[in-house]
């Protein structure tokens, strides 16, 4: 039985789609098609009642979904154990996001080196969707990636970046902080642009003024953003992370703003599914996040028995 036909039906039935399991699997949507039909060749029965655009598992579908999963899990297993990827921790692959980069990882690794000073560091940076695929492919052992889930992969909550309002040192919210967002929505904004979801959540703050926010400036780069309020372009919200050793300078003021109080930018760690619980759970001993987090003034909603 080919492993492929029977991973490309565990994830048409994860992803509900043909065309999204194409994508994650880097394939077109007649080559998932094919697979299906050649898995259903094998096993001599309908696995997904067609109706146009629309489909359905079957009951047989249902029971062998279950079995198909175990399957892959466990070819996946069994290639780690070949590739003796457990047997010590003198390598680590590390991928990230651009701002798990700037902001975390240099307080991450000399932890990690303190403990474990022989151990090999591999750092790669791209974003979530690539560093997913590059711990599907094994390419990684750990990924520090926005909140996307995926059948193959553990995911817990790494930590929870509170998105706030941010001003410069002359503006005077600091005196006469705004009491409702029509009032923020009045001032000379500078959006930045990161694309995620829970990104979006700050423009759906502005959906409902009667008019639209003064955006002077849209960018999609955290640093220069960052600077552009500094420098007095405008205001702007920014994760607290980002903005931690500018406020630390006096640079940038951070501003209470009730609707946004839980507003937040979450990371999570991922590994791939049941493959890196030693390097994980040493990974988050060693980060002894309690102190990590007050030090960056955050509150962490880690749950370290994962």
């Amino acid at each position: 039985m080919n492993i492929e036909n029977i991973e490309a039906f565990v994830y048409v039935v994860h992803f509900n789609s043909f065309n999204k399991a194409a994508d994650a699997l880097f394939l077109s949507q007649p080559s998932i098609t094919a697979r299906i039909q050649s898995l259903e060749r094998e096993l001599d029965v309908k696995l997904f009642l067609r109706e146009g655009r629309n489909f359905t598992l079957t009951e047989k579908g249902k029971e062998f979904l279950p079995y198909a999963q175990q399957i892959l899990q466990s070819y996946k297993k069994g290639k780690q154990q070949l590739r003796k990827k457990q047997a010590s921790l003198h390598e680590i692959k590390i991928g990230c996001t651009l701002s798990a980069a700037h902001y975390m990882i240099p307080e991450i690794l000399p932890r990690l080196k303190m403990k474990y000073p022989d151990m090999l560091i591999k750092l790669t940076t791209a974003s979530s969707e690539e560093i997913l695929e590059k711990v599907l492919q094994e390419e990684i052992d750990l990924g520090l990636v926005r909140n996307i889930g995926h059948p193959m992969v553990d995911s817990v909550t790494f930590y929870d970046d509170p998105i706030r309002l941010y001003v410069h040192r002359e503006h005077p919210f600091i005196h006469q902080p705004p009491r409702s967002t029509e009032e923020v929505g009045g001032q000379s904004l500078v959006f930045f642009e990161c694309g995620s979801f829970d990104w979006i959540k700050v423009h759906r703050l502005f959906e409902t003024l009667n008019r639209p926010p003064d955006i002077h400036l849209y960018i999609d780069n955290l640093e220069t953003a960052k600077k552009c309020i500094v420098k007095g372009l405008g205001i702007g919200f920014l994760p607290a992370l980002s903005a931690r050793q500018e406020v630390k300078d006096g640079l940038l003021f951070p501003i209470q703003l009730p609707s946004m109080a839980l507003l937040s930018l979450r990371t999570n760690l991922i590994s791939l599914k049941g493959e890196g619980t030693r390097i994980r759970q040493a990974f988050l001993e060693v980060i002894e996040w309690a102190d990590f987090a007050t030090d960056f003034g955050l509150n962490s909603s880690i749950d370290q028995s994962k």
